[in-house]
């Protein structure tokens, strides 16, 4: 079976069991997000550095996140992981992410293709941006999901460290964080 369609099926079951945990879930106050996101700076490539481990990763290595402006106002999603080595086979998915509030451009719905997938739309929240868009911290209303995401395949220790404690500040349990190995 295609690597795809397989990333596909556990993505399906991932975000059907995300969409069932997360009816009534909540970790106590929303996370507040970035004043302003500039979706044009935000676009281009994201290596994750690391995240709350989540269903539809399991396994992956080499995770990045592409994203791209369209026409519309959205924005293109593209996440390509690679299957438990960094020459595993390549495990990929793909969506549209609009913006849930102009105002700011933090607030985003992504929905995933193909069919079922693309029944649920889940929120992505920008939470903190740098100043130079050189990381990003992306979450959710209910704190359940993290990512910590980089310009770059590894990003300065200081820079990471700065990032968890402000993290702990706004009630994120770091200890849950994995990190994910990049080449």
């Amino acid at each position: 079976m295609d690597s795809t369609v397989k990333y596909m099926k556990t993505a399906v079951g991932g975000l059907l069991l995300a969409a069932v945990a997360l009816v009534g879930c909540s970790t106590g106050t929303p996370p507040t997000t970035a004043d302003n996101v500039d979706l044009a700076r935000y676009a281009g490539k994201w290596y994750e550095i690391a995240k709350y481990p989540v269903i539809f990763q399991k396994g992956l290595v080499a995770v990045t996140a592409e994203y791209t402006p369209r026409g519309d106002g959205s924005v293109r999603v593209f996440n390509r992981g690679l299957k438990g080595a960094f020459d595993g086979a390549e495990s990929t998915i793909s969506g549209v992410a609009s913006p849930a509030d102009i105002t700011s451009n933090a607030k985003l719905k992504v929905r995933f293709d193909p069919f079922p997938v693309s029944l649920f739309k889940a929120d992505y929240w920008i939470i903190e941006v740098g100043e130079n868009y050189e990381f990003a911290v992306v979450s959710n209303p209910s704190k359940k999901y993290l990512w910590i995401l980089s310009r770059t395949p590894h990003l300065d220790a200081a820079v990471y460290d700065g990032i968890l404690n402000r993290l702990v500040q706004r009630g994120f349990d770091t200890s849950k964080l994995t990190l994910t190995p990049q080449p």
